[in-house]
């Protein structure tokens, strides 16, 4: 996701790096591990974003998300608003801040819950009625000239630090900045910082250095601590994998479990085998692509659909006899994630009646192959139903939990949930199972075999999507 509008004072609002989706990661026992978060403080110009963005890129793992202090600036009353269109509002007193709205965006992140980050027009100098809407992270990167004031925020860091930059080098960068890219004039750049943004550093911002845990000298240019911080973080990320990845797990009443147990696995006739050959057949001609996806589509459905609550029903026969068996399942929903999932509705109508149909188009990120939601259409009974999502692969998982997280965050309970895919890798349905061990995985086929460069499966059907629509380049 792209770094939203800066502004024409040289404040910058919330920017992702990175997917705005993560699984919410959970101990043996089914407990919550919070998201890992970095404070990230220091004076106006002094490098806080780099350093931020440096961090980031140096990490390269997934769901981490930047946010800025500049997205909780309170609403002005008018009068404010008018000496702020003058320039003679101080914009880096701490009380121009929301602390109470960024403490409730920062738990929420904390939790791994869904999360709505305001978003703040600069032009007009008020928040926008646009909110970006965050799907937890792995790790929270909170920088802003006041990411270690407050002691509610100090309170949920893993790591503090301020970076300290020589005011002169400041001044000049905010010159160079403001007035090359905001068209200011340099004589009201230097009045702005002297009347407000010097004495709110010497009387707010430099103390909260006593709160850091790391001083960066000089901002980006300081690449040995930098360094240091970025092995000390991946250290802390490498003990929350080695959770994340353990193939035997606690379920949420304290029984142990293996991970297989929430897998189901289409049973491997020679007839499966026969369709995947065919399916992984690069020559194979496009009609019996469609065709051995669509039949093996239904197995895979039909599969699924026997793991769904049923309730028992008795029937009488003709013959006047009771028969007890079960109803057919009407509280269905289907959810299918765009595009190479939809080809599997057409399987679903044909061997159940969903009450509702959802889309989710969820598109990897071609370099770092990190989900970005780009559309979300759920039924509004959607909570009250059992739901089967589809895609037609799973590899690292990425995409599977953002959607599972989407279903959640409208009332879906885990226990109602079951995800089917026609090809996935072990690594990925695992990460989904320490995710959310209640979900239901079902998939005709498994394969451990990824490739490095395009994180595809290796023996995999490629692009299905665009095998199975023709768009092959």
């Amino acid at each position: 996701m792209a770094a939203s509008g800066s502004s024409n004072n040289g404040r910058g609002s919330t920017l992702m790096l990175r997917s705005a989706g993560r699984p919410p990661w959970y101990t043996p026992d089914g407990r919550n591990i919070p998201a890992y978060m970095v404070g990230i403080a220091g004076a106006s110009a002094s490098g806080k974003t780099s350093v931020a963005r440096q961090i980031v890129e140096s990490l390269n793992v997934p769901w981490v998300v930047i946010i800025s202090m500049d997205s909780f600036y309170r609403r002005l009353t008018p009068e404010e608003s008018k000496q702020a269109f003058q320039n003679n509002h101080d914009f880096d007193h701490p009380s121009s801040y929301d602390f109470a709205a960024a403490v409730r965006a920062l738990e929420s992140l904390k939790h791994g819950k869904a999360t709505n980050i305001p978003q703040y027009d600069f032009a007009t100098h008020c928040p926008s009625n646009e909110t970006l809407h965050v799907y937890g992270a792995s790790v929270v990167v909170f920088e802003g000239i006041f990411a270690l004031y407050d002691q509610r925020v100090l309170d949920m860091l893993d790591v503090k630090i301020f970076v300290d930059t020589d005011s002169d080098v400041c001044l000049a960068r905010r010159i160079r900045r403001d007035v090359a890219e905001r068209a200011r004039d340099p004589l009201g750049v230097l009045q702005q910082y002297d009347r407000f943004v010097k004495p709110a550093y010497d009387g707010f911002v430099r103390p909260t250095m006593n709160n850091a845990d790391i001083i960066i000298p000089r901002g980006l240019d300081n690449h040995v601590a930098i360094g240091l911080m970025i092995q000390h973080i991946k250290r802390q990320l490498d003990d929350h994998n080695a959770v994340l990845m353990r193939p035997t797990l606690l379920n949420r009443y304290g029984k142990t479990r293996s991970a297989d147990d929430s897998l189901f696995l289409l049973p491997q006739s020679n007839q499966v085998r026969a369709m995947r050959t065919i399916l992984c057949d690069r020559t194979t001609p496009r009609d019996d692509f469609i065709f051995y996806s669509d039949r093996l589509s239904r197995l895979v459905i039909e599969y699924a659909l026997a793991q769904l609550c049923l309730t028992e029903k008795t029937a009488i026969t003709p013959m006047g006899l009771p028969y007890h068996g079960y109803a057919i399942a009407s509280n269905i929903s289907s959810v299918t994630i765009l595009r190479a999932g939809g080809v599997m509705e057409k399987a679903l109508r044909s061997v159940a009646r969903p009450a509702h149909y959802g889309k989710i188009l969820i598109v990897g990120d071609p370099k770092s192959h990190e989900p970005r939601l780009h559309y979300a259409n759920l039924p509004p009974a959607i909570s009250a139903h059992q739901v089967l999502l589809m895609d037609s692969t799973i590899v690292s998982g990425a995409n599977a939990m953002m959607a599972i997280r989407i279903c959640l965050d409208h009332g879906v309970s885990e226990h109602n949930l079951i995800f089917i895919s026609l090809l996935a890798t072990p690594q990925g349905t695992r990460a989904i199972q320490a995710a959310f061990p209640a979900v239901k995985v079902v998939t005709a086929i498994l394969d451990s075999h990824i490739s490095s460069d395009d994180l595809l499966i290796r023996s995999g059907y490629g692009l299905f999507g665009d095998r199975y629509f023709g768009t092959e380049v």
